[in-house]
């Protein structure tokens, strides 16, 4: 563990109040501290479904900047935990209130790194993959005898939330995430690295830097723990190094004929112990194989036997927004995924031409962050060129202001394939409803998932 790296103990606090509550990684940590007893409320941007469960769930949410008037049960600075995002702005009222008052403020992944120094944690990492994988590796542990606690970046399919608890097991299982550097804040006794591709270089400034990182992150973990890392990542660490890979036979795990049989995926394993044969996966694609091996290697390495990680993987069913089949009939196919980086894309669709190798293809992509389209602006082209038809919305700017010269139009240009438009998400359902076959795919980490349940209605 990093022994620079000191956190208190949360036996003070008996209060949780988060700025940002409705983020993915911030709502499941307020739902741990609510199943532990602590009241817990917090502000968020806008309302939306997952904060609407918070609220029925017993918290008290906000969608405007309180100021100074924070809820009184949240006044006592001594009871008080405060947990809020970077992508706050660092003149909103309510976080200038808990700093003048010098209330306990932490970051989530800060407040992670307090939860993990009482229990063995794995971190999953990478630029792509880290939640699909990380929520396929805790249903492994929770479907096996030895459990766990896990904090996900993605509501798993399961479970049908981003956290699950077991106080009796010894590991918690975190997404440990490379924006804002915040996996530095970890403290993993085991992790999985799935790629370094440079990334958030509006944070890190160039892609040196951003490899930097995850050297950083690769030498947190344990000593007497283990790194599970793709091959050819080649990062230097304390601990055990073990690789994999899909038809990578360098590597100490590796796939083999992945393959689609009557529905079912699935993938041959070579083991440093032996091969497994057909080994069934709950989802699809060729990256959720390699995935998977990822997580055979390190359950194994953490005593788990090849019957539980076995049945765990078969009976995975995904997380929402990773390959989520939204319709699945014979004429139409309609697919959601979240990527939102050209590899990721890539990988995508060519998982998705193996399994409909006959038929037309047509995405819907928005383009996340002005910076990112910039960065990598020809792999998005390259990558979306892979579709029959494009349909481009608008760049989704989260946190940015536009960038001169960055558009989806000018992306658009880019893109070589002869069916292509912007347009507006509105147009986007208007467009769409009206087809009656095909595989249709809607891409991005934005706000484009507003589209999908209209078309999922329009389709039905």
């Amino acid at each position: 563990m990093n022994p620079e790296m000191t956190y208190p103990t949360l036996d003070q606090f008996d209060r949780a109040y988060f700025i940002g509550i409705g983020g993915i990684g911030m709502s499941a940590l307020a739902r741990y501290f609510k199943q532990l007893g602590w009241e817990v409320a917090g502000y968020d941007k806008t309302e939306t479904t997952l904060t609407k469960q918070l609220s029925q769930e017993g918290m008290e949410i906000h969608y405007w900047d309180l100021n100074n008037s924070i809820p009184k049960h949240f006044t006592d600075k001594e009871k008080t935990l405060v947990v809020y995002t970077p992508a706050i702005p660092k003149t909103m009222g309510e976080l200038l209130f808990f700093q003048h008052y010098e209330y306990s403020l932490f970051k989530r992944s800060e407040v992670l790194g307090i939860i993990t120094q009482a229990t063995k944690g794995i971190g999953v990492a990478g630029t792509h993959g880290k939640t699909t994988t990380s929520t396929m590796l805790a249903h492994i542990f929770n479907e096996s005898t030895k459990k766990c606690t896990a904090f996900l970046g993605g509501i798993s399919t399961n479970f049908n939330s981003n956290l699950l608890i077991d106080t009796s097991s010894e590991y918690t299982i975190i997404e440990a995430d490379e924006f804002d550097r915040s996996f530095l804040r970890l403290r993993p006794f085991a992790s999985i690295i799935t790629s370094t591709d440079p990334d958030h270089l509006d944070i890190y400034g160039d892609s040196s830097q951003f490899q930097e990182g995850f050297e950083l992150y690769a030498n947190l973990v344990h000593p007497s723990g283990v790194v599970v890392q793709k091959y050819g990542l080649n990062l230097p660490c304390r601990a055990n190094s073990i690789s994999y890979g899909i038809e990578v036979p360098q590597s100490n795990f590796n796939g083999t004929n992945v393959r689609s049989e009557n529905g079912v995926f699935m993938v041959d394993v070579d083991t440093p112990s032996g091969k497994w044969l057909a080994v069934e996966l709950g989802i699809p694609g060729i990256h959720n194989a390699e995935n998977a091996i990822a997580c055979i290697a390190l359950s194994l390495d953490l005593g788990l036997t090849e019957a539980e990680i076995r049945h765990g993987l078969k009976t995975f069913k995904g997380v929402k927004r990773r390959f989520e089949y939204i319709i699945k009939s014979p004429n139409l196919i309609y697919i959601d995924d979240y990527a939102h980086h050209p590899t990721e894309i890539q990988s995508f669709l060519n998982s998705v031409k193996m399994l409909y190798p006959n038929q037309k293809i047509t995405g819907v992509f928005q383009p996340h962050l002005f910076s990112r389209t910039r960065d990598f602006f020809d792999g998005f082209a390259k990558s979306l060129s892979m579709l029959d038809e494009v349909l481009l919305l608008p760049i989704y700017p989260a946190r940015e202001e536009p960038i001169d010269g960055v558009t989806s139009d000018a992306l658009l240009e880019k893109i070589d394939c002869q069916d292509k438009m912007c347009i507006s998400p509105q147009h986007a359902i208007d467009y769409l409803s009206s087809k009656q076959a095909g595989v249709f795919l809607t891409i991005g980490a934005g706000d484009i998932d507003r589209i999908v349940e209209p078309l999922k209605q329009a389709w039905s």
